[in-house]
Order: structure tokens, then sequence, then C-alpha cells
């Protein structure tokens, strides 16, 4: 503890701010690096990373075809 004192103190004194939000982003982006072992290309890694950061599912469900004359609300 004493060795982490200045740390621990800095917590309290910097409006509580962690690397919480930071480590999360980081865990979709190894989780999805992970489940696709391996991008040959980058722009096909980085929309994967983007879609599953933003909580959509690609490749589950493919979208509804809209029919003509309905209104075409999200889901």
């Amino acid at each position: 503890m004493k060795s982490w004192k200045r740390e621990i103190l800095a917590y309290w004194h910097t409006d509580r701010s962690n690397a919480g939000p930071t480590e999360a982003i980081n865990n979709v982006i190894e989780t999805t690096r992970r489940i696709a072992r391996g991008f040959r290309n980058f722009d096909n890694y980085r929309l994967r990373i983007l879609a599953s950061a933003s909580g959509q599912r690609p490749y589950r469900q493919p979208p509804k075809p809209v029919r003509k004359g309905q209104p075409n609300h999200a889901e």
C-alpha cells in the first residue's frame, strides 16, 4: 500500500477518474481480434471493431426487406 500511496490519493484528487472506459474499448477490440482469428484487410478489421463497439451484431441477422408502401422504421 505504501508504494501505491501516490496513485491511490491521485484517484481521489482527480474527480475519481479511472481507465475503466478505455479498458472496456480495448476489451471489445481484443475480443473482436480473437473471434476473427486475424484480419488480412485493415479496413475490414476497423469496420468490425466499429460495429462491435456500437453494439451492432454484424452477420447475425440479415436485414428485413422493406415492402413497398410501408414505412421503414429502425428497430
